[in-house]
């Protein structure tokens, strides 16, 4: 066994991993860390040539581990909740995953996601008009959430009366994936049980499409496929979860990553409302400078070499995407959140034949939503109290809520400054 390094993003590296990262990159980009029992993987050129050789890695284990023991009925609904032997598509490798891929990609091509957009907008600004009737609230259950959330289930045609429940579902299952600390066996099954329900869920959703399509994803996914291809009933229900989690978390999380480290910036929201920073670039550095997935793991599937370390067969690797954002060699100052440096390029959407179908969609439906907040809202500032906590559910770097005001209202000292000084733009 390696010795490794003591990287802990569910304790002590929580909320700020990249201190830690920076430090042991300089010396050693490719890491033993035991917790993880992962190859921690932190420089740009390593994780791009790992993601471009699908021969040599394996995706079929890409998703974080329980590393609490969990009991075998538990076990068993969580290999069978999808569908005996289904994987999403993050999880194929090729031939298999082409095959899956290509039809997905008809849902998310640039005409259709255009077409959206107006939907997108609407969705945005009666949420931000909501929201802004509170003088001080959390920006990530208030906004953030609802509105990734709706915006991902009106594109797949799930009416809005499945919202709560579908986050519900999504919550159970992160708490399976990456537990990390004793639960009562009970919850746990009340938890796979939610799991269970999602899978039956997406399995009726897609068969009514297939009888009654409809002018939403589902639809097309099982009546537009490229060249006569489409996915079956089966082949669909098993991606719909994946659409609704990845479709909803990722974007929350940016959006609370964006707006916390602007308010906290030297212009403050004051330069996005005037437009002294573009929206497009605003987007772009929050990607840059801390990814909603601050990593993805991959399986060597024979002998290999990566960033000059030798790893056998099956070594598992995380490549820390976040860690990417972060690079001495891409970035001039790459701790310091700066939009419109030009400096912002990152691996928030992955690479290779995984890069994330749904990029366009995603980088739209962050610009729709901050440009609602602008309009809504163009006076927002952090509320006052201590700096926002990371929940422990890496690889997500998503916040636990952010206290926001709006107006003459808000006090002049801000949760990034709570001794009165101004807040550093440059460190999470």
């Amino acid at each position: 066994m390696y010795e490794g390094r003591p990287f802990d993003p569910y304790g002590s590296h929580r909320d700020d991993p990249y201190s830690f990262l920076a430090d042991i990159g300089e010396t050693e980009p490719v890491f033993y860390a035991p917790l993880l029992d992962a190859w921690c993987v932190t420089r740009r050129e390593d994780m791009v040539a790992v993601l471009r050789d699908d021969r040599n890695f394996s995706a079929r284990d890409h998703n974080p581990r329980s590393s609490v023991a969990l009991p075998e009925d538990v076990k068993r609904m969580l290999r069978t909740w999808r569908g005996a032997g289904a994987l999403a598509v993050g999880s194929l490798d090729p031939p298999e995953h082409t095959k899956v891929r290509e039809v997905l990609n008809i849902g998310f091509t640039p005409a259709r996601v255009r077409a959206f957009e107006p939907t997108m907008r609407a969705i945005a600004t009666d949420i931000a008009e909501r929201a802004a009737v509170a003088e001080e609230f959390d920006f990530i259950t208030a906004f953030a959430v609802p509105y990734a959330l709706e915006v991902i289930c009106r594109r797949l045609g799930i009416p809005d009366e499945y919202l709560d429940r579908l986050r519900l579902w999504s919550e159970q299952r992160i708490e399976l994936m990456m537990l990390q600390e004793y639960t009562d066996p009970d919850q746990l099954r009340e938890y796979a049980r939610g799991l269970m329900e999602f899978g039956a869920f997406a399995r009726s959703l897609a068969q009514e499409r297939l009888v009654s399509p409809k002018d939403d994803l589902i639809s097309e996914l099982l009546h537009d496929g490229k060249g006569g291809r489409t996915l079956t009933a089966d082949e669909a229900a098993v991606q719909i979860p994946t659409l609704i989690f990845a479709g909803h978390m990722t974007c929350a999380e940016a959006l609370g990553t964006i707006l916390f480290q602007q308010l906290r910036s030297p212009g403050g929201w004051a330069e996005v409302v005037d437009g002294t920073i573009a929206v497009r670039e605003l987007v772009e550095e929050g990607l840059r400078f801390d990814s909603p997935l601050a990593g993805m793991y991959r399986s060597a599937v024979h002998d290999v070499v990566v960033g000059g370390v030798h790893l056998p067969a099956g070594s598992r690797l995380l490549l820390l995407y976040g860690a990417a954002g972060r690079d001495s060699d891409s970035h001039a100052c790459p701790a310091g959140f700066s939009p419109g440096s030009g400096s912002a390029t990152h691996l928030a959407f992955g690479h290779g034949i995984h890069f994330c179908l749904g990029a366009g969609f995603a980088r739209l439906e962050l610009e729709v939503a901050i440009q609602a907040l602008a309009t809504a809202m163009p006076e927002l500032t952090l509320a006052p109290g201590p700096p926002p906590r990371h929940r422990p559910v890496f690889p997500l770097r998503a916040l636990t809520e952010l206290r926001v005001r709006q107006g003459e209202r808000a006090s002049g000292r801000s949760s990034g400054d709570a001794d009165g000084t101004s807040a550093s733009a440059g460190l999470v």
